[in-house]
């Protein structure tokens, strides 16, 4: 395929448009019914669905669309048509390569549908005519689209110097960032056609913050999903610039100013996090764990590893070759800060390796282990699999006298810790007990000013969040009701209620799991009495 010059990538839509959530537009027109017809917008353009098309997803301005179609004037005389030569057209919507009016009604419409569309003169072929003169001019006219497929067509670089074609979606909605491990495949050819690069069949692998290839390709990788597969339309700029690339490290030389296409997909990655802030824990993930839950601090957890020094020797080993796993309390300072760190970052069943520096591993003095000694100074390796956990409930998930109670625990915690001596522990204990307790004087506070002014929307947002903190999920609810009345644009009113209905999720399948528990002992027990009254 030709690559294009930034000149007519303006009505390329942007990378975060794609992240829209279908549902989200207000007060839009409900879909077509099948033989229905209707104005769509105030141009002009008529719409007739004659049949439906699959999923929710439509075209863009700026898309590559795949479309058969048949022109006819009012009175059925046919003027242009795909089905005559059995070979759909692909068309660059907003560009008006058929008639300008038509794309903004292709736009409206679903992969396999088939609609009636009816323009006006001004969004047809005006006073000149056209269809092969056999369009009158000022003449209304009609075209029968089917839309085979479409590409997504995003400008990456906002100035047309990366231009990716969506050929083929990818899974989930998470990108690879900056520090994450990616296995790509790609093939590199210049507008000519010539391939200047070509992975092997299995791919390659690097880390997207130290770049591969040319600029552009890190770039575009960010924006893709696991299994995405795309073509990239790269100007030189992004490319190798007006000197070009000299044949090395198994590359071949690409000239001066060369555009290149690029098709790309991204097998996989592997998540790297920062786990400390300062890249001196770093945990890559190698398997993803269940559920949404993490360990958090003061979890029981029970994990296995092998750990080892950075030219491979292991010094110790837990849960394999017969060692039994290792069960501690996160945040109590029962193993190096290093692994309790990471460890609280992990769900159940997942799989990772942490690379720890001396300053949350060690230190400065020698450590003698199970198999091996480290020495000073030592940056290790862990590679760590959460077994289990059970975790400390968090401030919202209870109820008040469970809330009570562990607030009276964590001080009691805390003066025991200050009378031991370790201030840093007794600060983190104290501090969880004021959260518990500061959430609870916060919703009294916002209760007084509601009394005065009920329709105060920074009180109702404030005491609604505080409600969602002490699992109150319900009086939270009418609290952003309350509030979108008031104030139906107000943009943080939004995000926390799609945070409550999160939580809201949350909390009913904790109830399922609860009362199927309760149902299932019952049965149970019913099933035992029955057994013991034929007995009798």
């Amino acid at each position: 395929m030709e690559a294009k010059k930034a000149t007519d990538v303006s009505d390329i839509q942007n990378e975060d448009d794609l992240d829209e959530e279908p549902g989200e537009v207000i007060e839009s027109a409900p879909p077509l019914k099948v033989g229905e017809e209707r104005e769509l917008g105030t141009s002009g353009l008529q719409k007739k669905l004659l049949k439906r098309g699959y999923g929710y997803e439509t075209p863009e301005l700026g898309d590559e669309a795949t479309v058969h179609y048949v022109g006819t004037l009012l009175d059925g005389t046919k003027f242009e048509s795909t089905r005559d030569r059995d070979e759909p057209l692909t068309i660059k919507l907003g560009q008006g390569r058929v008639v300008k009016g038509l794309d903004h009604g292709v736009v409206s419409m679903k992969k396999g549908e088939i609609a009636l569309f009816t323009l006006p003169a001004e969004l047809g072929y005006g006073v000149v005519g056209g269809g092969g003169s056999v369009v009158p001019s000022n003449a209304v006219v009609r075209f029968e689209v089917e839309l085979v497929s479409w590409i997504t067509v995003v400008d990456l670089s906002k100035d047309g110097g990366i231009v990716k074609k969506i050929i083929e979606k990818g899974e989930r909605n998470e990108r690879p960032g900056d520090l994450d491990e990616v296995l790509v495949k790609y093939r590199v050819a210049l507008v000519d056609g010539t391939v200047v690069a070509e992975t092997q069949e299995e791919g390659i692998e690097f880390y997207v913050k130290d770049g591969h290839f040319c600029s552009a390709l890190p770039k575009a990788i960010k924006t893709m999903k696991r299994g995405e597969k795309v073509r990239l339309i790269v100007q030189p700029q992004y490319a190798f610039g007006v000197e070009g690339r000299d044949a090395n490290n198994g590359f071949h030389s690409v000239p001066p100013c060369s555009v290149l296409n690029i098709d790309l997909e991204l097998v996989s990655f592997k998540p790297v996090i920062d786990v400390t802030g300062d890249a001196k824990v770093i945990k890559k993930v190698l398997k993803e764990g269940e559920g949404a839950w993490v360990a958090n601090e003061n979890a029981s957890v029970t994990v296995s590893y092998i750990a080892r020094l950075e030219d491979g020797t292991v010094f110790e080993k837990k849960g394999i070759d017969g060692e039994q796993p290792l069960e501690f309390i996160t945040d109590e300072e029962q193993v190096i800060a290093g692994l309790d760190r990471a460890v609280a970052t992990m769900k159940k069943g997942e799989q990772a390796i942490l690379t720890i520096h001396p300053d949350f591993g060690f230190g400065s003095v020698e450590a003698r282990r199970d198999l091996a000694v480290v020495p000073p100074h030592s940056n290790i390796v862990f590679e760590v699999e959460m077994l289990d956990f059970i975790r400390e409930k968090a401030p919202w998930e209870m109820i008040n006298h469970e809330r009570l109670e562990a607030a009276r625990r964590k001080k009691e915690d805390g003066n025991l810790l200050f009378k031991e001596g370790s201030i840093r522990k007794q600060k983190k204990s104290m501090i969880r007990v004021l959260t518990m307790l500061v959430k609870m004087e916060a919703i009294k506070l916002c209760s007084k000013v509601l009394d005065i002014e009920f329709h105060n929307v920074k009180a109702l947002y404030r005491r609604a969040q505080a409600y969602m903190q002490v699992a109150d999920l319900v009086l939270a609810e009418l609290d952003i009701k309350k509030a979108l009345e008031v104030d139906p644009q107000n943009r943080e009113v939004k995000l926390i209620e799609k945070n409550l209905k999160r939580l809201q999720v949350e909390s009913n399948k904790r109830d399922a799991k609860l009362y199927t528990n309760i149902f299932g002992r019952m049965t149970k027990k019913l099933k035992v009495e029955k057994v013991e009254n034929e007995k009798r």
